[in-house]
């Protein structure tokens, strides 16, 4: 199962724009789309309010995960952009 594993850099986390925007993206992949926080808490990134919950901030590690297709890896680098901006 392809996955990433990212320490959140985002600014201030992942507060309600990039939750919008991991689910948005994991609607649109078409496969389940999972955030797995330290803890081993495991959320569908489907639920805006499931993600909400975790209050993840920024350096929090986490993983993201998703069934083997096509377009899984270019899936979860868009999710990891958006979690961990690179510039």
């Amino acid at each position: 199962m392809p996955t990433r594993r990212l320490i959140v850099s985002a600014h201030n986390g992942a507060h309600a724009r990039p939750v919008a925007e991991l689910v948005r993206l994991a609607q649109s992949h078409g496969a389940p789309v999972t955030l797995r926080t330290a803890d081993g808490t495991t959320v569908d990134l489907s639920s805006v309010l499931a993600v909400m919950d975790l209050g993840i901030s920024s350096g929090d590690a986490v993983v993201l995960e998703t069934a083997a297709s096509d377009t899984a890896d270019d899936v979860l680098d868009q999710l990891a952009e958006v979690l961990a901006p690179r510039a």
